[in-house]
């Protein structure tokens, strides 16, 4: 009981050790930064602004949108005020019994009054109140000027709130992965395997699906590499590119000989330190956007020797079913203890006969009759 206790203390505190590691979250987000200060080149950023303002948040966004269009309206407010003053106009206000004034603008008195001018000048309001008199040439070069410069403002707010809004990266959101990974036979062989769901009725074209073993190595000359990246090779039924992605996948990863999961067992996952991210790469069907769609998966997020349980059914009326509620639910079977048990030829033979009496494989679909309910996508002929 005491050994018992003791492990499970030992796990959690290995799971939180491995929880502040983690580089990629499991909605895709990365954990990293960048050097420090003398290494940060502001005015890169500042060159590419385009990108800057479409990768900020909204909270940002929203200051910048208000600030740049009541900026420029006090700014050329202030322009206006400026030349009504130097024209003498506001100074003629007291005095009408002089000769009469060639005014540059109709009934501006004040600061406030050239401000709403201002507004109404870009916004093309126009009371009719404050109105240009044409007698002033430098008043026609600041309308065409504000003019030109409403015009250039509104179409860079535009695009950029239509550009954040339309982000490849959006789309992912709608793409989701199983929560854990599993470790089990797959016809024939020992397989790593995740399940990916596509929650949009729209596909994603040309979808590619790989992934990458993040792990701190030490190379024979005695340096130490942390993040080393190995390639993980992931494939379905029908290859590993241009997946057709109008149900949710398995994909899975053989574990053979040049796997870097052979040299783990049953015992020693959880033990280990990795991190799996794996990538699913595709062009959004309606927007034709390219988008990328992250997790990754930690040794206590991988299950050695369950399955996941069936999700695709066929309906009498022959139509296709799935079950989103059995997307990450696993399920115990017969697996090899380790990758060398299962090379040896004996343990392999005594396997696969175990494996395939018992149908974990669960090949084919199943006719029959789901009952409808919240978790049940239904997909038509």
């Amino acid at each position: 009981m005491f050994q018992f206790i003791r492990k499970k203390i030992h796990n959690k505190i290995v799971k939180r050790k491995i929880r502040r590691t983690r580089l990629v979250t499991k909605d895709g987000h990365c954990n990293i930064k960048f050097g420090t200060s003398e290494y940060q080149n502001h005015f890169a950023f500042i060159m590419d602004f385009w990108t800057t303002f479409v990768e900020i948040h909204w909270c940002f966004l929203i200051v910048l949108f208000f600030a740049a269009f009541t900026g420029s309206w006090f700014i050329f407010g202030l322009l206006w005020y400026s030349l009504a003053k130097s024209n003498g106009d506001l100074d003629r206000l007291q005095n009408t019994s002089e000769s009469p004034h060639l005014k540059c603008i109709e009934n501006i008195n004040s600061l406030t009054t050239a401000f709403l001018y201002s507004l109404e000048t870009q916004t093309t309001i126009g009371y009719g109140s404050r109105a240009l008199t044409g007698h002033c040439p430098g008043t026609v070069a600041l309308l065409i000027i504000q003019s030109l410069m409403g015009a250039i403002i509104n179409c860079f707010m535009c695009g950029l709130i239509l550009a954040k809004i339309s982000l490849p990266k959006r789309r992912a959101k709608t793409v989701t992965f199983s929560k854990t990974a599993v470790i089990s036979m797959w016809k024939g062989n020992l397989c790593l395997q995740i399940r990916v769901a596509n929650l949009r009725k729209t596909l994603l074209i040309g979808s590619q699906i790989y992934g990458k073993l993040l792990r701190t190595t030490i190379t024979p000359e005695g340096q130490t590499i942390i993040l080393d990246q190995v390639n993980i090779d992931f494939l379905v039924d029908a290859g590993k590119d241009n997946l057709f992605f109008v149900c949710p996948l398995t994909l899975y990863h053989v574990i053979d000989k040049s796997s870097p999961f052979t040299e783990m067992d049953a015992d020693t996952l959880q033990q280990q330190d990795f991190e799996l991210v794996v990538f699913l790469d595709g062009t959004a069907e309606s927007t034709s956007l390219s988008c990328q769609v992250r997790t990754s998966f930690l040794p206590w997020e991988i299950q050695w020797g369950y399955n996941f349980l069936p999700f695709i059914s066929r309906t009498k009326g022959g139509k296709y079913r799935v079950n989103l509620s059995n997307f990450s639910k696993t399920e115990p079977v017969v697996t090899p203890h380790c990758a060398c048990c299962f090379q040896n030829e004996h343990n392999k033979e005594l396997i696969l006969h175990r494996h395939g009496h018992e149908g974990a494989d669960n090949l084919g679909f199943d006719i029959i009759d789901l009952q409808d309910s919240l978790d049940v996508n239904e997909m038509g002929d």
